[in-house]
């Protein structure tokens, strides 16, 4: 009544309640506890009986009279003494027709799509074969076995390897039965079936893992020999070279057991501990590392190249097709002549298969076997010469960059040729002609990575190749590259800076000025300010300090000692200001602040030619001949005397030291960091000394020389850095830097350095009246400053007047004595210029309160204050009268000297019962009865007001009032 319940249950299959994993795996439960009920509970003779458990028992077994081989690994049968009756009785046993049925249900559950489902029935599986007869679990087995045809699924292998170490586990498994199951079971360790962009099969290979470290625990080591010489290479082929972590320890656990207790391993003790769970967690490890450790062995060598050639180097994951070069490379020192002749004769052909990872994997491990197979002494025939220079025309030929994966083989073909060239190997002048063409093809692709990978390739190329070839080639290739810095296709102008950057000294010693001067113009973004390439320009000057370097590091010939001069000078004065303008790049496309790159490449730079210069100064590592006085900027006969002949002076030191710190506060975490360890290998740098560092105790002591500071973490770094606003030298630049951070739009980075910098203002009790003062006017100064030097950029203005209003509201720059009255007016004067006609909503309201704080003091220059304040009550944005007029009450409440006593009331009331947000004409008129109760003049808006409209421009500026209102309240709202 049961079984016909549950067999009930599964004809519920096409209905949605069997769709549940938990009822399906309920009813395969449910199904074989049925199935137990109706055979009998004993243990079958036909078992096979393996090692007990317990060492202690073995040990005692062993160490008895009986031989030790004879008790253990044989049939239940032969070591139980059971008589003949009781083994004709379990023959000739009767099995229900319900178990059967049974059985059938937990075979086809194997299949099942969920694994717990799989679990259970494999468990299933084992329980009732335990209580079978042999011939029925030979049948039983039969029918797992039939899950690994072709045509099955990822799930029937899984279910067939979970049923198979089950039925091992509970010895159910004859070693008779072995020659057949182990074969299945190589197969399940290599399954991997490709669907789409990714594959299948991981769970399939744990699982086989799993069925092999069964058999390490059920068999004997008598019975396990000829399988394990099977099993050993395949399981050390996944432990090593498998995708997936979980796989690779399986594996590795499966070896490390049979290797206990079967011993059967060559080298099996070295193996488990150089395989061990932690080496196999890092795929690359276990690639470049474990696997050639244990192929010194050349048991597992040859296993190990068949499984790299027919399963890794057409794998679906690029990333790993790239590792399995790198393998061959690292397994080829072990039998050169095997990988030159058999290996490559794989790989060639395979370069110009039909399918992308076979072709593009060949490719890559053929130039990697090339490269180590020369670096290990070995001399290819001359048949092997040519097949290999012939590869990347033959890909040519085919028109294999076409189509889907044109990308990936053109950086296989660039790695390709830089490993040929690496090589020597000698190439006819045509085909060094379409490598060449090859390069310059993938220098103008708009793939980084391509352009990179030609870039490298063609640094090794031209020196192998090219430079023998005389003054001719060269000035050919070096022109076409300097006209490719104007084509109007912005990827060739990328890869021409990054191959002018890697010529050779040869090519570039012709024609160094222009090339340089061409590389200037490239960097700089000044004469066209929309342009969006970044990339170009991070690449020029990569490229021009590269050339600087090639110049200055080569041995020079007689005719160029002439211009060396020269050229230090024309790096001095050309291609520092060019880098100092770059640090200045602040392009901002829909990328974001994509400046930045150009930055970043700019500090590389300056750090670079800074040491070039040093190196032309003949200053080197010996600091202890240079006192820290002799190159502090003063005025001093002796430093003028005794470097009137150096390149190097104060202001190049200044500017290189301030610009980096100025980077170093700005508010992108990356940027601070390369900025803060730049300033540090400047100032502790033992090869370069650089001299004319202004304050270099100062520096040291705020920027020490900890390789563990951490930069990025703002309430580390500012505290720090914002100690150099007290060296006047470089003050304008930090604080330009700054402003950015404390007035931007990230809250926790405003915090951080708001609070840096008004801890450095605040000092302690005894020196209130005199630092304080002294910092506070600094700091004035240097405000004052920047709203001049960055007049209209409202990058730097913005936040700037969202610093000096937090500052207000801390009330800093309200008691300086005589230089109070200068910074208000400089203030002033600043915000009349900013806000006119100002569209920004940030900066507005920034430039109104603080309007608000002047227009509050008793200086004689807030009634000028106020007057701008009462102007904005009639502005075109609502929002924006309605924060003048609040800024005004304030005011008016706090200075009643602006309005007489008998008019305050009244003009508190005009300010509280008009609606600023309302009509704009109401507004007017509010805001001259204030200017009439003030006695201030009205400015300019009596003549906005006197001036005669055109026919048509009240319409047109009501439609475009509209839709800046919009814009800029979008823009306020932060979208």
């Amino acid at each position: 009544m049961l079984w016909t319940t549950s067999s009930y249950l599964v004809l519920l299959k096409p209905f949605p309640l069997y769709s549940s994993p938990l009822l399906r795996k309920l009813l395969v439960k449910l199904s074989q506890r049925i199935g137990l009920t109706c055979l009998p509970h004993r243990s079958q003779s036909w078992r096979y009986l393996g090692k007990s458990s317990s060492l202690g028992e073995n040990l005692l077994v062993k160490n008895s009279g009986e031989a030790y081989g004879n008790n253990f690994g044989q049939h239940a049968n032969c070591s139980n003494d059971t008589d003949y009756s009781d083994l004709v009785e379990d023959e000739e046993m009767d099995v229900p027709e319900t178990v059967e049925e049974i059985l059938e249900l937990l075979l086809s559950s194997l299949r099942d799509s969920d694994t717990v489902v799989r679990w259970s029935a494999a468990k299933g599986v084992g329980r009732i074969t335990a209580r079978l007869t042999s011939a029925f679990a030979e049948d039983v087995l039969s029918s797992v076995l039939e899950l690994f045809s072709p045509g099955e699924g990822d799930g029937s292998w899984h279910g067939g390897c979970l049923a198979l170490a089950e039925l091992a586990r509970r010895g159910l498994l004859l070693p008779v039965s072995l020659p057949k199951v182990v074969p299945v079971i190589v197969k399940a360790l290599h399954y991997d079936v490709r669907r789409g962009p990714h594959s299948i099969g991981s769970h399939v290979r744990d699982a086989a893992a799993y069925v092999c470290w069964a058999f390490g625990r059920a068999y004997s080591d008598r019975d396990m020999k000829d399988t394990l010489e099977q099993l050993a290479p395949h399981l050390l082929t996944v432990a090593c070279y498998d995708r997936e972590v979980n796989c690779r320890r399986a594996a590795s656990a499966a070896f490390q057991e049979n290797v206990g207790r079967q011993g059967n391993f060559p080298h099996g003790i070295d193996i488990v501990n150089k395989a061990d769970y932690f080496s196999l967690a890092s795929r690359a490890n276990s690639y470049l590392h474990v696997a050639t450790s244990i192929a010194q062995n050349r048991d597992y060598l040859y296993s190990f190249v068949e499984e790299l050639l027919c399963g890794k180097i057409n794998h679906w994951d690029k990333s790993l097709r790239e590792l399995t070069a790198e393998a061959f490379s690292a397994l080829a020192k072990y039998d050169p002549n095997y990988f030159a002749d058999y290996v490559l004769g794989k790989l060639i052909p395979s370069t110009l298969s039909s399918d992308l990872c076979t072709r593009h994997g060949a490719t890559l491990a053929a130039g990697e076997l090339l490269l180590t197979l020369h670096q290990n002494g070995f001399v290819f025939p001359a048949e092997k010469q040519k097949s290999l220079s012939g590869v990347v025309p033959a890909i040519e030929k085919a028109r294999l960059y076409r189509g889907k994966g044109g990308e990936i083989m053109r950086s296989a073909v660039s790695r390709f040729i830089q490993c040929l060239s690496l090589s020597e190997m000698p190439l006819n002048e045509k085909t060094k002609r379409t490598l060449l063409d090859t390069l310059n093809e993938n220098l103008k692709h708009p793939n980084a990575q391509i352009q990179n990978s030609a870039v490298d390739a063609l640094k090794n190329f031209v020196p192998a190749y090219l430079v023998t070839l005389g003054d001719k080639v060269a000035n050919e290739i070096t022109v076409k590259y300097l006209e490719l810095l104007d084509d109007p296709n912005v990827a060739a102008r990328r890869g021409a800076a990054l191959a002018i950057g890697i010529l050779p000294y040869e090519f570039l010693v012709r024609k160094w000025r222009s090339i340089i001067t061409k590389l200037c113009s490239s960097c700089s973004i000044k004469h066209k300010p929309d342009d969006p390439d970044a990339e170009a320009r991070v690449n020029a000057v990569r490229g021009l300090i590269a050339v600087c370097e090639t110049l200055t590091s080569s041995s020079f010939d007689d005719n160029f000692n002439e211009e060396l001069s020269s050229l230090y000078l024309f790096i001095k004065n050309e291609v520092m200001q060019t880098v100092f303008e770059a640090l200045n790049d602040y392009a901002v496309d829909n990328r974001g602040d994509v400046g930045s790159w150009v930055r970043e490449a700019a500090m590389d730079a300056l750090e670079r030619c800074m040491y070039i210069i040093c190196k032309k100064d003949s200053i080197g590592s010996n600091r202890s001949l240079v006192t820290e006085h002799q190159f502090e900027p003063c005025d001093s006969d002796f430093l003028a005397a005794d470097f009137s002949f150096r390149l190097i002076d104060a202001k190049i030191v200044t500017d290189l030291v301030g610009g980096i710190a100025k980077q170093a506060v700005e508010k992108i975490d990356k940027i601070r960091d390369i900025a803060a360890k730049t300033l540090q290998r400047i100032l502790y740098n033992q090869e370069y000394f650089i001299p004319f560092i202004s304050h270099r105790k100062i520096l040291e002591h705020i920027i020490p020389n900890d390789p563990d500071l951490k930069w990025t973490v703002p309430p580390v770094s500012y505290p720090r850095l914002v100690q150099l606003l007290r060296i006047s030298s470089y003050s304008r630049y930090v604080l330009s830097g700054l402003v950015i951070s404390t007035g931007g739009l990230q809250e926790s980075l405003s915090k951080a350095s708001v609070t840096a910098l008004l801890e450095y203002l605040q000092v302690s009790e005894g020196d209130i009246n005199e630092k304080r003062n002294v910092r506070e006017c600094m700091l004035s100064t240097d405000f004052l400053w920047i709203l001049q030097q960055y007049q209209k950029c409202d990058r730097v203005v913005t936040p700037a007047f969202k610093t000096i209003e937090i500052l207000f509201s801390k009330k800093v720059f309200l008691n300086m004595e005589d230089h109070t009255l200068e910074f208000y007016s400089g203030l002033l004067q600043s915000l009349s210029v900013e806000l006119k006609a100002s569209k920004d909503f940030a900066k507005l309201f920034a430039g109104l309160s603080i309007l608000g704080y002047v227009a509050s003091v008793s200086e004689p220059i807030n009634s000028k204050a106020l007057s701008q304040l009462l102007f904005f009550l009639g502005h075109r944005y609502p929002k924006i009268r309605k924060a003048a007029a609040d800024q005004v009450y304030l005011v008016l409440l706090q200075n009643e000297n602006h309005v007489p006593e008998d008019k305050i009331e009244r003009a508190l009331e005009v300010l509280t019962e008009i609606c600023w947000e309302g009509a704009l004409d109401e507004a007017k008129t509010g805001r001259s009865k204030l200017y009439e109760m003030t006695g201030l003049d009205s400015g300019p808006s009596q003549e906005v007001r006197n001036r005669v409209p055109r026919k048509g421009d009240e319409r047109k500026m009501k439609v475009s009032d509209e839709n800046e209102s919009y814009s800029s309240l979008v823009g306020f709202s932060g979208f």
